[in-house]
């Protein structure tokens, strides 16, 4: 558990990183695969807390690694799950509907065990966390792929959007996005933003010149917008 500002806490979960927030309401971006319940319990209890405080758990896309840990999250608490639209609805895809279009994102989608019921999020909301959490809409590794961007602290959430291969920073993963071209463009819209820190779920954050970075691909993308 690495704190990254006052109250915000890096939290290690099954295949990928989720962020607590600790203030008096709880709240969860991004909640593993599942079987992470039990590692989030425990950093609750190292924090005085416990599940039943849990108020919202907010996914930046659909895929397991980020939401199949939200049904036992939600099994026995209140917490609300938040996702966009596009991810909400493509979660119902059928397998006859993935096999017929033979779309591998939608194969992804009929295996992942979605929540029960989300609360839609859009490009611009900002929910009441951390001083401000603002919703960034970056399709592309999904159609729903969403960052997050608090203000105050300057952090910004990125889910899959941005890897590290080799130290460097880099775009989403090819193979693993429904669109891989949108999903290099759409990291222009991160320039619009002040980043000191940029938090990713599968590598530690980074704090060294991140505004550069992120103008760095979004010259990329205009370059070459398929380029890995």
């Amino acid at each position: 558990m690495v704190e990254l500002a006052p109250g915000l806490f890096a939290v290690q979960l099954v295949s990928s990183r989720g962020f607590l927030i600790n203030e008096p309401e709880l709240t969860l971006i991004d909640a593993g695969l599942p079987g992470s319940r039990r590692l989030l319990e425990r950093y609750l209890a190292k924090l005085g807390r416990s599940m039943n405080e849990l108020k919202r758990i907010v996914c930046t896309h659909g895929h397991p690694d980020h939401i199949g840990g939200v049904r036992e999250m939600t099994a026995d608490t209140d917490a609300e799950v938040f996702l966009h639209p596009a991810d909400i609805s493509g979660l119902k895809v059928t397998l006859r509907e993935a096999w017929n279009a033979r779309d591998r994102g939608k194969l992804i989608a009929w295996f992942t065990r979605g929540p029960h019921a989300a609360t839609p999020i859009h490009d611009g909301d900002e929910l009441p966390v951390l001083g401000g959490l603002r919703v960034i809409h970056t399709p592309g590794h999904t159609p729903g792929s969403v960052c997050f961007y608090a203000t105050k602290h300057r952090i910004l959430f990125t889910g899959d959007v941005l890897q590290v291969i080799k130290g460097r920073v880099t775009f989403a993963h090819r193979y693993f996005s429904s669109d891989f071209a949108m999903a290099c463009e759409s990291v222009e819209r991160l320039t619009e933003f002040d980043v000191r820190t940029i938090a990713f779920s599968h590598y530690p954050a980074l704090t060294d010149d991140a505004n550069g970075i992120l103008a760095g691909l979004a010259r990329r993308a205009r370059d070459k917008p398929t380029r890995p």
